[in-house]
């Protein structure tokens, strides 16, 4: 039997002409899934930590890294999601705590965590099909971080394909709108994450351009610098209310894992 684990899904958006009803259904959702909104919280604390441990309480992840601060969590939504969600109590993209010289690269750690994704589907895929998500504030049903580990829908990997020989180290505006929606991209030429931290690169960016953390969604997907180096994709979205949109890149990726099918 598996654990429950509250549905974490991005708030889905319609067409503008159907703006109203995206609004509605969007607020509903969040309101179905804040009956308890510290369960992921609870999960990690109360049953994955102390399992990790030897203490006798079953356990709910699939990995639990003491010295770096995390643990792993299959989710019920998707053939291979997995959640990574620190051991620290932190609340989300707003945390002044991720912005910390000290505070752990979770990006890197979610990357490396990829391999459950592979695992689950029974090959290894590409670095461009594989993608790591977070929520805005607005966008989100948990009060404690957790970085969504799942592919990238077909739509979008082709997108990027496309555009990516084009997008530089500078943030720019993605050329077309993914899921109705303007993103902004970086290119990230640095294979591993060993010294780029997606927040602080972020919050870097939001100081400048003025904003709320808080309003901010994150996408990371592989790629490959026009040389054919590893390389990532970073792209960002704010919330607009106005417009229906809640900022929440998980809309990017893809629970069915449709593109393991394409090989």
């Amino acid at each position: 039997m598996q654990p429950f684990v509250p549905t974490v899904r991005p708030m889905r958006n319609f067409s503008l002409f159907r703006l109203t009803l995206a609004a509605l259904t969007a607020m509903f959702l969040i309101t179905a899934c804040a009956g308890n909104p510290n369960a992921l919280w609870q999960i990690v604390h109360n049953s994955c930590e102390p399992a990790a441990r030897g203490a006798d309480v079953p356990q709910k992840c699939i990995d639990v890294d003491a010295v770096q601060g995390y643990a792993v969590l299959k989710d019920l939504n998707g053939i291979a999601q997995y959640l990574l969600i620190p051991t620290k109590r932190i609340g989300g993209i707003e945390s002044p705590d991720l912005l910390a010289a000290d505070s752990p690269n979770y990006w890197r750690a979610a990357w490396d965590a990829r391999r459950f994704v592979n695992a689950k589907l029974g090959e290894e895929l590409p670095r461009d099909e594989v993608s790591l998500a977070i929520n805005s504030t607005s966008g989100r049903s948990q009060n404690q971080l957790h970085i969504h580990i799942d592919c990238l829908a077909p739509d979008v990997v082709a997108a990027l394909r496309e555009q990516g020989p084009k997008i530089g180290t500078q943030w720019t505006t993605f050329p077309t709108r993914l899921r109705g929606h303007a993103y902004k991209i970086i290119r990230i030429d640095d294979p591993t994450l060993a010294s780029v931290d997606p927040f602080k690169l972020l919050a870097a960016n939001i100081a400048r351009e003025g904003g709320s953390m808080a309003d901010q969604t994150l996408l990371l997907t592989g790629t490959t610098t026009p040389d054919g180096k590893p390389a990532f994709f970073l792209l960002n979205d704010h919330v607009r209310l106005a417009q229906g949109d809640f900022a929440s890149s998980e809309e990017l990726q893809d629970y069915s894992c449709a593109i393991a099918r394409k090989h």
